[in-house]
């Protein structure tokens, strides 16, 4: 993720800002990638803080428009949660907008977000035929770690929940296309063995011994679907920390050229190399404040031919090039 210019002074922005260090309120454009300080902003600026512009006064922007279903207001932190688990599918789409998925020029179906709020049972996350559904109560963090440590996993944010499950939109999305199944079952396997037979065989008896040396997460074991939704993500973590490095001024030997934008990297073993390199190094920083590791995982060798291949697929972007 950029750090962007301030369009009205000195200093610079980071993406969730909704004013300048003096108070100027701004709005982010995320067509030019850029801060105005001029309305149109986002209807709901006000109510969960999206700084986002819209496209005409009291409009909702591109991002919040994908939502058709919001949690009730009067569930518990339902607002501050939401909040939280928007600025996430910002985050996200903003990420793949750099590879002109969901954007004006993307002639296919953009995601449809049911977010709601747990009730007396959790909500199930997940995706169907374009439709994302997602449980806001996750942005509350000691929901979310508790459940991550119940499920005995590494890692889980909502970046991540939000990565995860657009992954499977976007599998939706290029599984229309003539060219993309057969390639996808050498690598991924036959997505249509039966999923929740394979989920509950994957609860009951856990992942393969070996399951590191073929598949990103123990989870991503369970399907092939859950194996592309769980690489697609990583893909996504693994070039926008890269990317958010490069953007803070850091540097590394490992960075091609000054300037080097991991989006634009045509070669997914040289960004795959890159990415590794420097999560490496941020892991080592965050154990001297005795922090988790960011990127808790190992990249194999045959994950990387997977993640090669989902790169090679969204790299060609919405229009398919």
């Amino acid at each position: 993720m950029y750090v962007f210019s301030n369009p009205v002074g000195f200093g610079s922005l980071w993406f969730h800002n909704l004013t300048t260090a003096d108070g100027t309120q701004v709005g982010y454009d995320p067509q030019a990638r850029a801060f105005i300080p001029t309305p149109p902003f986002c209807a709901n600026r006000a109510l969960i803080g999206c700084n986002w512009i819209a496209p005409e006064e009291g409009a909702l922007c591109r991002s919040c428009a994908m939502t058709a279903v919001s949690p009730d207001h009067a569930a518990a932190n339902a607002l501050n949660n939401w909040a939280f688990t928007e600025a996430a599918k910002r985050w996200t789409l903003d990420n793949l907008g750099r590879w002109h998925w969901f954007r004006p020029e993307d002639p296919g179906a953009p995601p449809v977000f049911h977010m709601l709020a747990d009730g007396p049972t959790p909500v199930a996350m997940g995706h169907v035929d374009g439709v994302v559904t997602i449980s806001v109560a996750e942005a509350d963090p000691v929901l979310s770690t508790t459940r991550r440590q119940a499920l005995e996993e590494p890692y889980r944010t909502m970046i991540g929940h939000m990565r995860h499950e657009i992954a499977h939109m976007l599998w939706w999305r290029l599984s229309l296309r003539a060219d993309f199944l057969d390639a996808f079952r050498v690598e991924f396997g036959d997505e249509r063995e039966d999923y929740s037979a394979a989920l509950q065989r994957h609860y009951r008896n856990g992942p393969p011994a070996d399951w590191s040396q073929s598949y990103l997460t123990a989870y991503a074991s369970a399907h092939p679907h859950e194996d592309w939704a769980e690489t697609a993500a990583h893909l996504l973590h693994l070039t926008d920390i890269t990317d958010s490095f490069v953007s803070s001024g850091f540097s590394s030997p490992d960075i091609p050229y000054p300037g080097w934008d991991a989006y634009s990297e045509p070669d997914a073993t040289t960004l795959i190399r890159v990415a590794v390199s420097v999560v490496m190094g941020i892991n080592h920083v965050n154990r001297s404040m005795g922090l988790d590791d960011i990127y808790p995982f190992f990249v194999s060798h045959a994950a990387q031919r997977k993640l090669a291949f989902v790169h090679e697929w969204l790299r060609r972007g919405a229009q398919g090039r």
